[in-house]
């Protein structure tokens, strides 16, 4: 891919399927890519922008506190900027300040923490504003927080010309909350949640119970991450942790959580299911593990982009094989994995009437 100095890299398909993102009628990539955990620091970080975007990802998930890798990419590769879909996060900070204004939801932090991460991506806007997590560091009440999280991510959206902002990890309750006061108000209400703890075939009360009434009423969507169940749904554990993991970094708070998990009779009952559902993925379905487990949060209507996570362009190329996938997971070969599962998740009796029906299918380009 040859890039002259005057010339912009402009965006290819390449075959990929896309939704809509919640309401907003921005349309995003089936599969998108993450640099949590993954990209930080990576010295292979162009390769990784480079083959997601050849193959047709043009949507990009970072952070105040990861991702200025791909800012800094894209600029190298010469990408044009309105062929991408850039998200941010707001909340946490970068990281790098002790004062007491540099993380939160508040307004100040809110108009510093875009600013900065402009800044660190070299970039002028970006398409999507997170807010990362609830405004909970106050004295105030639940709906008090939610109105003031509210009124400042609207407004410093309106004020930057930004797309529209969502919510990342909040309960339902408080997206509820969320877009009565944006009702009350007249302002836009959060477009879309990131499902938690994780959308994987190991999590999924709150992404397929809990959110159903905000499918229903607000058109929410879900924007995935941790699909693969911080790896366990790759495979590459059955046998034991291959001595070139990334579970090998003991550092990682999220590593040494996985090891814990793994050496306890609750994760070795994962992996055992792990080994049932690699054998329909290998037997039944000619694909990997990995494919499979995405392709099982992708199949959910309601899921708009699921954010990969790779340290090594092969993965990425692995990743794409649940389109393939997804086509092939008929209602036999789902009734299979629920066995295995063994977790399907069920509103209690008093929430079914107020739950409804999900959006209907979507077709590659976001249309119904």
């Amino acid at each position: 891919m040859s890039v002259t100095a005057n010339s912009k890299l402009s965006y290819t398909p390449r075959g990929m399927h896309f939704r809509r993102l919640g309401p907003s009628g921005l349309r995003v990539p089936l599969f998108s890519l993450g640099s949590w955990l993954t990209m930080g620091g990576s010295t292979n970080a162009k390769d990784l922008v480079k083959t997601a975007f050849e193959n047709g990802i043009n949507m990009f998930d970072t952070s105040e506190n990861y991702g200025a890798e791909e800012g800094r990419v894209v600029k190298e590769l010469g990408i044009k900027r309105s062929g991408l879909v850039i998200v941010t996060k707001l909340f946490y900070g970068s990281g790098d300040s002790e004062e007491p204004n540099a993380m939160g939801l508040s307004r100040k932090h809110i108009v510093e923490g875009i600013q900065d991460s402009l800044g660190r991506l070299q970039m002028d806007y970006v398409d999507v504003v997170f807010a990362h997590r609830k405004a909970f560091l106050t004295s105030l009440s639940m709906t008090a927080n939610n109105h003031m999280s509210t009124v400042s991510m609207e407004e410093i959206v309106r004020a930057f010309n930004f797309a529209l902002y969502c919510t990342s990890e909040w309960p339902a309750r408080g997206i509820q909350d969320a877009h009565n006061v944006a009702s009350r108000l007249n302002l836009i209400g959060p477009s879309v949640n990131i499902a938690e703890p994780f959308y994987s075939m190991f999590g999924r009360e709150r992404p397929e119970i809990e959110y159903a009434p905000l499918y229903k009423n607000y058109g929410t969507s879900l924007m995935t991450f941790s699909s693969l169940h911080m790896g366990l749904l790759t495979g590459k554990y059955n046998d034991g942790i291959p001595s070139n993991s990334r579970l090998s970094d003991t550092s990682s708070p999220v590593s040494s959580y996985v090891v814990g998990l793994l050496g306890q009779p609750q994760g070795q009952a994962l992996i055992a299911k792990v080994k049932e559902l690699t054998k329909v993925a290998e037997e039944d379905l000619g694909t990997t593990m990995s494919a499979l487990a995405l392709a099982w949060v992708a199949k959910n209507p309601n899921t708009a982009t699921v954010i990969l996570g790779a340290s090594r362009p092969e993965q990425i190329l692995e990743n794409f094989k649940a389109l393939q996938v997804l086509p092939k997971l008929t209602p036999e070969i789902v009734t299979k994995i629920e066995e295995i599962l063994g977790n399907k998740p069920e509103a209690p009796m008093s929430d079914v009437a107020r739950l409804g029906e999900t959006r209907s299918g979507l077709d590659p380009l976001g249309r119904t």
